[in-house]
């Protein structure tokens, strides 16, 4: 089967902002609940919460569909590695404080 679909650009854009909303807010908590596991599996697990992120995504937004969590899961891999690529080129800065 295929990965998902979205409606559209407006739909993209939607989902950017709801997936940043949900990394902003339900991540975070999500890692600390799951900690023991994200140390044991030397932090791995943060794909698969990545992944439960993508589908929450997918309840909350008509028009976005993901099929299943493989999908979710890859798609998760897909935005970690751009956001390391994105992270190569500013060199970092974009997480650190700009305080001297």
């Amino acid at each position: 089967g295929d990965m998902g679909t979205t409606n559209g650009l407006i739909t993209a854009l939607l989902v950017a902002a709801v997936l940043g909303l949900l990394n902003s807010i339900v991540r975070p908590l999500l890692i600390l609940l799951t900690l023991p596991v994200t140390l044991v599996t030397l932090g791995l697990f943060i794909l698969v919460i990545n992944a439960a992120m993508v589908l929450l995504a997918d309840r909350l937004i008509d028009g976005f569909t993901v099929n299943g969590f493989w999908w979710a899961l890859a798609f998760s891999v897909v935005q970690w590695l751009v956001q390391g690529f994105l992270n190569t080129l500013d060199g970092g800065k974009g997480r650190r404080s700009t305080e001297s």
